[in-house]
């Protein structure tokens, strides 16, 4: 991307030229109607075009429909998406801009091409026809497509780098995080909660899971393991688990669990407890009252939440100094 001024100054008026004759063309298309001459932006020597939006905007055009009630805010929420997907393409044309401006990164060619061969085996079940389709219709040949991958590769790459530069918080940082947040860590009433589950099979009679259940219940009560209990007889997802559930809250459990649940001592174990067509036994490993948890506990919560912070101001700082020192015009 060339920085001569002559040169930028004749590719300008180039594209006002194509400009001045895409407006001769009427837009009855909803997308981008309000841009007359086919064009929303220029950034640096590139056209951001109406096409350009509607191959960003067609798949989320029935979610926008439906949301809108009428005509008039139908058009609206298009607009506002339309400016979301206008300044994302200018970002991404100003960061693949700033990419190159290292003449040492440079993207391998090897890397496209397996981002392509993925993407076709991915999202078009490996069937290049299907691939060649896809670029007819969106106007596009093999070639422009590439250059489309490899852009979002630099892209890709340049947000993870600012990413990486924000991985480090300071223990300080996160307890005053703690200490003025600490209504964001308020929980109520919660239990360490393992259980085992027998659920009725459909030719199964009955009988057979109260049996089942008893058994049980009389394993437990000669001192047998609920853990090894639960891994042999339990059947859900958290069986090899030994049953257990973690820390829940009584709103994360069905009411009729919930009730026996919390009535429960740490360290014992509930009767069986009838639904429809399941028996549950439940045990309490341990108790927590409500209130604040301890900064131990949510450490590594705000953490990640404190980075991904960093990360995005990072990121809007770095925008924001692409978009002033960079050439950018929008057309309404």
């Amino acid at each position: 991307m060339t920085n001569n001024p002559f040169v930028r100054f004749i590719g300008f008026v180039v594209l006002c030229f194509i400009a001045q004759l895409a407006a001769a063309q009427p837009n009855t298309d909803p997308v981008g109607a309000r841009f007359a001459n086919g064009i929303a932006a220029i950034v640096e020597e590139r056209i951001i075009t109406v096409g350009d939006i509607r191959r960003e905007i067609e798949p989320l055009l029935p979610q926008i429909r439906s949301q809108s009630r009428t005509e008039a805010e139908f058009r609206k929420n298009l607009e506002t998406v339309e400016d979301d997907i206008i300044q994302n393409l200018t970002d991404q044309i100003l960061i693949v801009k700033d990419f190159y401006s290292d003449e040492k990164r440079q993207i391998p060619n090897s890397f496209v091409e397996n981002e392509v061969k993925e993407r076709i085996i991915t999202q078009f079940e490996g069937d290049r026809s299907k691939f060649l389709e896809y670029l007819r219709a969106i106007g596009k040949t093999p070639r422009e497509y590439r250059d489309i991958v490899r852009e979002e590769i630099v892209v890709g790459y340049m947000r993870s780098q600012l990413r990486k530069s924000q991985s480090i918080v300071s223990p300080v940082k996160i307890e005053k995080f703690y200490d003025e947040n600490q209504e964001r860590f308020y929980q109520g009433d919660s239990v360490h909660l393992r259980l085992i589950r027998l659920a009725q099979l459909a030719d199964e009679n009955k009988a057979v899971l109260e049996q089942t259940a008893d058994t049980i219940i009389g394993q437990l009560e000669a001192g047998a393991s609920f853990q090894e209990l639960a891994t042999q007889y339990s059947q859900d997802t958290r069986k090899g688990q030994g049953g257990d559930w973690g820390w829940i809250n009584r709103e994360d459990l069905k009411p009729e669990l919930a009730d026996v649940a919390f009535s429960l001592e740490k360290a014992t174990f509930s009767e069986p407890i009838r639904t429809e067509s399941d028996i549950f036994i439940l045990y309490v490993e341990d108790k927590r009252d409500a209130g604040v948890q301890p900064l131990i506990e949510v450490r590594d919560q705000i953490e990640r939440l404190l980075i991904s912070q960093m990360a995005r101001d990072a990121q809007e700082r770095y925008l924001e100094r692409l978009r002033r020192d960079g050439y950018v015009r929008y057309f309404n």
